[in-house]
């Protein structure tokens, strides 16, 4: 049984940084690409970070660009998401999902975890 579990939300005030994890079982990590996606109240879910099985490509949505950064440890299975900067707009639930890829992707995820609340206070 496949299973992604985030960790690392939270309340952070505007500014500040902040790093989610999620740690994955059941899967052959290391051939899954990895990504992060979010949604905000009465909003649809959206992508914000892929990275690829290697590592060696990442894909990023512009509005995070320079702030966030998507790394992941295939020995330890889990994928990483250093917030910085954070702004309100970034308040949501943070998703981790996995699909069975090289490359990066947008959409499509074969696996999804439950979520983790961040909420950003101005």
């Amino acid at each position: 049984q496949v299973q992604l579990l985030e960790s690392g939300g939270g309340l952070v005030q505007a500014g500040g940084s902040l790093r989610l994890s999620c740690v994955a079982s059941g899967l052959p990590f290391s051939n899954y690409a990895m990504a992060w996606f979010r949604q905000a109240p009465g909003k649809e879910r959206d992508f914000v970070a892929a990275i690829s099985w290697s590592g060696n490509s990442i894909d990023y949505t512009d509005s995070v660009k320079g702030r966030f950064t998507i790394s992941r440890n295939n020995a330890k299975k889990m994928v990483y998401l250093q917030m910085n900067n954070l702004k309100p707009e970034d308040t949501a639930v943070y998703y981790c999902a996995a699909k069975r890829v090289a490359l990066t992707a947008r959409r499509g995820y074969d696996y999804w975890g439950q979520g983790t609340q961040l909420t950003i206070s101005s």
